[in-house]
């Protein structure tokens, strides 16, 4: 027997780590799921969890795109009456490339030895999420997997449009700062100098606003890359300090206090929260080890001591929509949909609800960012490049006054 290290979580949402001894990596998988846990990483006791095939997975990951794409086709097959294996076979070989061919390779060879469709997924970390897994396992466990990933497909392709949209929101802003960054930089330190000789020879002082103009544009033609370079160390220092718990919590909680930001993260969160219990529950996963997946699916450190707390008033027979309104992280509409959901036991259907109504509020709140911005952005571009201009004619006005 080989002693084993693991990490999961319990029926009751708590972690659970430890050490087990068994044949291999999926029989402590399986003990550990007859138990009512959702295994996260199996690993041999001398290796560490990080370091094993069954955490990694080996080899490339799944694409989101190919991950969507690849569900659907898995939920149609099984829904057209093939059996798992022959549909994994199938796909392995009429994958798009070798990659999402070696990924469906390796979990049909678990299923065949005999492990479950969860407990093969589980030994490909990088591709399949906890929150997948999870859904693969009620979808299992209920006899319904079919219709469990027809709407694991639909959830990813929701995910994936709520993403497209943010980058897209946010595309054409940056790509206006960046040519009204470019266009100063570009008059400050190539125009503005040209006609520096012109004054020297003639014997006339600059006016105050065209010296301070050119004094800028030598500091950044002489300092702008060390400049750079000081940002660059700058960011990497914030980022390794941003590693650390507190100040990650800190930040992120700095984030939802911002005037424009702030709102547009919050609708996010109570999108992606409602949208992930909502499926959870809905497909038979109970609510403590929901609340423990949503949490991991959450990246804002407020809102996953949020959901900490949710399910610990849960565990304790509180519902967990107080805890939820005492955090103040959470917009007010989902917080009263939750409870509405926990009071008449529709929990999940109304958290589905809550997700619609938080995903279209981000996609107004994106729209509306988005016309703030463009407008902002090229009202100081127009008023920096009309100050240089104008700073460029008062100098060359004073210099015809004195050839007058």
């Amino acid at each position: 027997m080989t002693r084993y290290r693991y990490r999961a979580i319990g029926a009751g949402g708590e972690t659970l780590k430890g050490i087990s001894e068994g044949g291999s990596e999926t029989e402590i998988a399986t003990q550990l799921q007859r138990r009512g846990a959702i295994v996260l990483a199996v690993a041999p006791a001398n290796r560490g969890l990080g370091l094993l095939s069954l955490e990694l997975g080996g080899g490339g990951a799944l694409r989101r795109g190919e991950l969507t794409e690849a569900t659907r086709e898995l939920a149609s097959m099984l829904g057209a009456g093939q059996d798992i294996d022959r549909a994994l076979r199938l796909m392995a070989e009429e994958a798009p490339n070798k990659r999402v061919g070696a990924v469906l390779g390796r979990v049909r060879e678990l299923v065949r030895d005999g492990a479950s469709l969860a407990a093969a997924l589980q030994t490909e970390p990088k591709s399949f999420s906890r929150l997948y897994i999870g859904l693969v396992r009620a979808g299992e466990a209920g006899g319904e997997l079919g219709s469990t990933l027809e709407r694991l497909a639909e959830l990813l392709e929701r995910q994936r449009s709520m993403t497209a949209a943010i980058q897209s929101a946010l595309i054409y802003p940056a790509v206006l700062l960046v040519a009204a960054t470019g266009s100063i930089t570009f008059l400050l330190t190539t125009v503005l100098p040209q006609f520096v000789p012109l004054f020297a020879e003639n014997g006339v002082p600059l006016p105050a606003s065209t010296a301070f103009l050119l004094g800028l544009g030598n500091a950044v033609s002489s300092y702008g890359l060390l400049a750079v370079a000081v940002a660059a160390a700058l960011g990497f220092g914030i980022y390794r300090l941003l590693q650390r718990p507190e100040w990650r919590l800190r930040a992120d909680m700095l984030v939802l206090r911002l005037p424009l930001a702030g709102g547009i993260t919050r609708e996010i969160l109570a999108a992606r929260l409602t949208r992930t219990l909502g499926m959870l529950l809905s497909n038979g996963v109970p609510l403590l080890a929901a609340l423990g997946i949503t949490r991991d699916v959450l990246e804002n450190r407020a809102a996953q001591n949020a959901v900490t707390a949710a399910a610990e008033s849960a565990k304790n027979g509180q519902g967990m929509s107080p805890a939820f309104q005492n955090s103040t992280v959470f917009p007010a509409r989902m917080v009263h949909l939750l409870r509405l959901g926990e009071a008449t036991a529709q929990l999940g259907k109304l958290a589905l609800r809550a997700a619609d109504i938080h995903e279209e509020r981000t996609r107004l709140a994106l729209e509306r960012m988005v016309a703030l911005l463009v407008p902002v952005i090229t009202i100081l571009m127009g008023a920096a490049v009309a100050g240089i201009v104008s700073s460029l004619l008062l100098a060359m006005l004073s210099l015809n006054d004195i050839a007058q």
